[in-house]
């Protein structure tokens, strides 16, 4: 009975899509799905509107109100026009900036949402071609805007768009503006509340003079420019996995100092197809490979890599042995925070009001490398809108020195308000020139600060659950978790659970229930056990997954003992995903 409620439903959403309001191409794909005698394809096209998690608005291509098409992101720009014509009416232009990756649609996406705007008098900055989405971060804030977006599905497999929004601070909005901006949307009900028609007066192009402003200022972040100097010419391999990073990151590592960056031509081929792999996901080693191939025939130093709108940033670095190793987002950070801290305090930068900022999930050890260097730790919820958002508190305050979290994202300079691997991938070249200079590579350098800060090991794992029922499944994973809430993970006892739902803590060895200092509530549970080991079970705000984050940690005085902590992490991890059941 409930099956036949919904697809009830469903069949009457879908005919309101059948209206004049639509173009023709749309009816025709939805009255398919109607004519269909299965009507799967027509409930997951239909049996609920897209919303914005941790990374906005985000699906698969396609007809209805659960996939990213023309209606879809026309509603979200119309709502979103009608909020800033609520909240900015005092001013007597409001400014928003447009970007967009190399997917397929994103262009289109892009010029039917500045139509939009403009439609509804606001002022569009649309940039010329593909850009990544820190530098759009950056253009909210230089040309003095009210929001901005970008049309992207980061990482994700060719078949996905999306959506981000941004708020005047250049960061991806957070409460109020996110919900209520969720709320004007939901007014959208159909496609004849869309104004279409724009107004071309009102659409500015731009691109090259933000682009050289951008990079200018990025080059103002280097701490080593004369070590860069001696070591100018060592060999980088950067790939930008077919999307925005083609451009500007080259030319950010030139304009750094480099001058040996070596291509992978197959990649540097701008396509939301992407042929050369099955996910343009850095984190994946296969979106790697052509990367390290390259690097082991040119015998170069560093392998960096970006994901198709360049707010990721990939690395593979030589071991000891002379293999090529890739590092996790954990690892980046950690050098990330370890160079950024070190050459502070001896450039004299550290005046006492400096802080870093990480995510919930992401690796303790950077909180040790904070305390014992006197620098203050923020840690917030996952989803960089949250780093931004301490960054927006602490503004003329306190020195931001860096943030990151451990899905490949890292921002070092506080005038971009988003992940930034244009930045980051430069900064990674400074680093390995920087250990360069003292006669070691990046692997090393690792390997030194899990002697001086102790050695980590994480593992996420990610449990895929496509569609209504997978959805389904996550919800009810996550409340068996909760009401059952473990005392014992791979033999070690339990000492703190928080749940940041319910933003209470309990500390199991003193018998008190804290509450979670933190702005607003998440569906996240996290462990951490008498030995160090911590762990976190959350839903993927855009993906359908159910994420669980393995931290173990352990002591060594030597390189030499770091084989064999990295295997007994290796087994610690097998038995934590035992007693979690995954």
């Amino acid at each position: 009975m409930e099956n036949e409620e919904l697809l009830q439903q469903v069949k009457q959403k879908a005919k309101s899509w059948l209206t004049d309001a639509y173009d023709e191409e749309t009816k025709a794909q939805v009255q398919a799905l109607l004519d269909n005698p299965d009507p799967t394809e027509l409930i997951e096209c239909f049996y609920k509107d897209l919303e914005f998690g941790t990374g906005g608005l985000r699906g698969i291509m396609g007809v209805g109100s659960n996939r990213m098409n023309v209606y879809t992101v026309g509603a979200a720009t119309q709502g979103l026009s009608n909020y800033l014509k609520q909240e900015f009416a005092d001013l007597d232009q409001i400014k928003v900036v447009i970007g967009h990756d190399c997917r397929n649609n994103s262009r289109k996406f892009a010029e039917i949402s500045a139509d939009i705007f403009s439609a509804n008098g606001i002022k569009v900055y649309l940039f010329e071609s593909l850009r990544p989405t820190p530098e759009m971060s950056y253009a909210i804030r230089k040309l003095g805007c009210q929001s901005g977006i970008i049309l992207t599905a980061s990482h994700n497999p060719k078949e996905y768009n999306g959506y981000k929004a941004y708020w005047d601070d250049g960061a991806q909005m957070v409460a109020p503006h996110d919900k209520n901006t969720i709320a004007e949307v939901n007014k959208i009900r159909n496609a004849a509340d869309i104004k279409f028609n724009g107004n071309k007066a009102l659409i500015e192009i731009i691109g090259e003079d933000i682009d050289k402003q951008y990079i200018k200022d990025l080059t103002a972040l280097s701490l080593s420019k004369e070590i860069i100097g001696r070591h100018h010419d060592m060999k980088i391999v950067y790939t930008p996995i077919h999307g925005t990073g083609v451009k500007l990151i080259p030319a950010t590592l030139k304009a750094f100092g480099f001058t040996n960056i070596i291509h992978v031509p197959e990649q540097d081929v701008v396509s939301g197809d992407f042929p050369t792999v099955v996910s343009p996901n850095p984190e994946e080693p296969a979106a790697l490979a052509l990367a390290v191939a390259k690097a082991k025939e040119v015998d170069a130093e560093l392998v960096l890599a970006s994901d198709p709108d360049a707010d990721r940033v990939g690395a593979a670095v030589k071991n000891d042995a002379g293999e090529w190793v890739l590092l996790n987002g954990n690892q980046t950070a950690l050098m990330f925070v370890y160079y950024l801290i070190t050459r502070w305090k001896q450039l004299g930068k550290i005046q006492g009001n400096e802080y870093i900022v990480k995510t919930i999930v992401t690796t303790e050890t950077i909180k040790t490398i904070a305390e014992r260097n006197g620098v203050e730790l923020y840690d917030v919820y996952t989803g960089f809108k949250w780093i931004a958002h301490v960054m927006k508190e602490n503004e003329g305050k306190k020195n931001y020195i860096g943030g990151g979290e451990e899905s490949y994202g890292f921002l070092c300079e506080d005038f971009v308000r988003d992940k930034d691997a244009v930045s980051a991938c430069a900064m990674l070249a400074e680093i390995a020139a920087w250990a360069k200079d003292q006669g070691i590579g990046l692997y090393r350098l690792l390997q030194n600060i899990y002697v001086e800060y102790g050695f980590s090991k994480e593992k996420g794992i990610s449990v895929v659950k496509k569609g209504k029922s997978g959805a389904e499944e996550i919800v009810a994973m996550m409340k068996h978790f909760r009401e059952n809430p473990l005392k014992e993970i791979a033999g070690s006892k339990v000492s703190y659970y928080c749940d940041y739902a319910t933003l209470k803590g309990y500390d199991y060895i003193t018998g008190e229930t804290v509450t979670l200092d933190m702005p607003t509530t998440s569906n996240v549970l996290q462990y951490f056990t008498e030995d160090g080991t911590k762990v976190s079970i959350r839903p993927s705000g855009t993906e359908p997954k159910i994420k669980f984050y393995c931290e173990v940690h352990s002591k060594v005085d030597s390189i030499d003992e770091l084989d064999a902590a990295d295997k007994a992490a290796t087994e610690k991890i097998e038995q934590i995903k035992a007693s979690l059941g995954i």
